[in-house]
């Protein structure tokens, strides 16, 4: 079952959703709008040969600020992460990316019970939880799980 605005906003405010910074203006029928951050990690294919995924390869990628006002261009063929959401041209020029455009909608669903192994548990392994801004794989740390 999808939430209805009215569910969002109820439980936005009950504090059982939480989203910052949120702007009401930003509620749809059955989803909330998201906006792109100023950050944006993009990747130096040039600093190695190839990604393993067993091992961090921190230079892979670098945290890019745009200034207010202006774009970031994402060229054809380009993956970066941003702040919200992953973004992939496949056109074939390049596109401007403005911080504060909306990007995109999250929608609710609503669960059949309590999941049995909540996202942030240990034994699941969820590495990305309380991030803050793009962040770069940490894929790598499965194989110290399993070491």
């Amino acid at each position: 079952m999808v939430l209805s605005d009215a569910t969002i906003a109820r439980l936005l405010a009950k504090g059982r959703i939480e989203i910052d910074p949120y702007d009401e203006a930003l509620l749809q029928p059955s989803s909330v709008d998201v906006r792109v951050d100023r950050l944006f990690r993009v990747f130096h294919n040039n600093r190695y040969p190839f990604i393993d995924v067993k091992v961090e390869q921190a230079e892979l990628t670098e945290l890019v600020e745009v200034e207010e006002e202006h774009p970031f261009v994402l060229h054809p063929g380009e993956f970066v992460l941003g702040s919200t959401l992953e973004l992939s041209n496949v056109a074939n020029l390049p596109i401007t990316i403005y911080p504060g455009m909306k990007i995109g909608q999250i929608s609710f669903m609503q669960m059949t019970e309590p999941a049995a192994t909540p996202y942030g548990s240990d034994s699941i392994g969820s590495k990305y939880k309380g991030q803050r801004g793009p962040t770069a794989s940490r894929y790598w740390q499965n194989f110290e799980r399993s070491e």
